[in-house]
């Protein structure tokens, strides 16, 4: 049902917004654009998030082949995430808000700046 809402949009943007939308996602993408890394070392990258919200949203992510989970038969359990070919496309468009942030932090704190004179 979920994946249906995501390809039933009229608009791109809201397709992407569908599938990497929301405070979280983001994020959790960024520190693993780069490396494979596993569930408790995200939890630590990401803190604020809980362990029930970043259950789901890798899962969400998992269903929207997105991100690769991987699991050794280890006790204990292994789990190990990372993207899929797919899921590296996505990575310039998270470099490009990086950007957009970074400018925008700069405009913001040149505000502030002239606020205060």
């Amino acid at each position: 049902m979920e994946n249906t809402k995501k390809t039933d949009c009229g608009c791109p943007v809201e397709a992407t917004l569908g599938v990497i939308g929301g405070k979280w996602k983001p994020l959790i993408l960024w520190q693993l654009k780069e490396d494979v890394l596993r569930y408790n070392t995200l939890q630590q990258m990401l803190p604020g998030i809980s362990p029930r919200m970043l259950t789901k949203q890798l899962r969400e992510l998992e269903d929207d082949a997105i991100v690769n989970r991987k699991m050794y038969p280890e006790i204990p359990p292994r789990v190990e995430y990372s993207l899929t070919d797919f899921g590296k496309t996505i990575i310039p468009v998270l470099e490009a808000l990086a950007q957009w942030g970074l400018t925008y932090m700069d405009i913001q704190q040149d505000r502030k700046c002239e606020v205060r004179k």
